[in-house]
């Protein structure tokens, strides 16, 4: 094995690999992989992720069937990768010499226990390929005695870090209550959007009138009771930082799209506005025959063998705020549900 500096040279992808590592066990969550929710309301991030970023639902519906939002902007995505506090002094002494207190194949990817003591422990300096400087200045035994943490970056997708110079330095240490100035470090910002993925709101169940198959040219009433649609309002939290942000998603309107384009929808936009109280349109009673419902459809041409997939998706405004007075918009997003509508026409005989 190739060394500088009596460090062995090692692949870009085997050193990304030790840079942006598991954290230990202990520290993903609280319990519920998968984003998850618990018992206490805490959204856990799941194995994959990696991450210390405690998510806890604020407010919105519990209950029914939930999805994740989709972004109305393609291009937008929450940040790839991060820097976390990650081990106490005691913390990394405990896990560099016996792999105690986390986990074990993290220790051995760097080469087993040697070269986490010769740098943390033994001030031995280490090559930092994707920072500047290019070498990073030993410790002596693993600042022990000091107040702080040892930080190291965080993605949750690897798969998505397409530059490895954006997380890629070599765990650093960080006094106590400060927040490092390196490139990619946390901010509320970078809370507020990891935050969003982990945001679940009600599927878009619609009620509709007929409920079972639609008639030629007779509209289609399309509503939902009140109180379905409520504002779902997560926090986001970084321990040891003081960090957190909290992201807020109201639903604003119902977008109805017929499945053909042999339909017209009510209104002719297709855009039913949600009401203050969370209901949309109106519920057809006896009687409302001959109106026209405020949100809804009529379809022109019955169907032949195949029912039409009418989508129903319900857009959903994001904002949030941070642990020092930042706060803004982030990219709407959506939820969308396909049903299937059948629809038949009235033949008349006129004698």
């Amino acid at each position: 094995m190739n060394s500088r500096c009596g460090w062995p040279s090692f692949t870009i992808a085997s050193l990304v690999t030790i840079l942006l590592a598991s954290t230990p066990a202990h520290a993903i969550g609280d319990g519920g992989a998968n984003g998850s929710v618990d018992d206490k309301g805490n959204i856990a991030a799941s194995a994959s992720s990696h991450t210390r970023i405690k998510v806890t639902r604020v407010s919105g519906p519990t209950g029914g069937k939930q999805g994740s939002l989709s972004s109305t902007n393609v291009n937008w995505k929450p940040p790839p990768c991060w820097y976390e506090p990650v081990f106490t002094p005691a913390q990394l002494k405990a896990f560099s010499e016996t792999g105690a207190d986390g986990d074990v194949s993290l220790r051995q990817a760097w080469d087993g226990t040697s070269l986490w003591t010769d740098h943390f422990r033994d001030e031995q300096d280490a090559p930092n390929y994707f920072a500047t400087p290019s070498t990073a200045n030993g410790y002596k035994d693993y600042n022990l005695g000091k107040d702080g943490y040892f930080w190291r970056g965080v993605a949750p997708d690897l798969a998505n870090v397409d530059d490895t110079s954006l997380c890629g330095q070599l765990m650093f240490w960080q006094g106590a209550g400060q927040i490092p100035d390196v490139p990619n470090a946390p901010t509320p910002k970078t809370l507020a959007e990891y935050a969003y993925d982990k945001i679940k709101v009600p599927e878009t169940e619609i009620e509709l009138k007929p409920a079972t198959k639609s008639t030629v040219n007779l509209p289609t009433w399309v509503w939902l009771d009140k109180g379905t649609f409520q504002e779902v309002k997560v926090r986001a939290e970084l321990p040891n930082t003081g960090l957190w942000a909290e992201t807020t998603a109201k639903p604003v309107s119902l977008h109805l799209q017929p499945g053909t384009g042999d339909a017209e929808t009510l209104p002719a936009s297709g855009e039913c506005r949600i009401n203050d109280d969370g209901s949309i349109g109106t519920p057809y009673t006896k009687g409302d025959a001959d109106k026209t419902p405020p949100c809804g459809l009529t379809y022109l041409r019955a169907t032949d063998g195949k029912p039409y997939e009418l989508k129903a998706s319900v857009t959903w405004q994001i904002t949030w705020t941070g642990s020092d007075g930042t706060g803004g918009n982030l990219p709407d997003g959506t939820f969308e549900t396909t049903q299937d509508m059948n629809v038949q026409e009235i033949q008349s005989v006129n004698r």
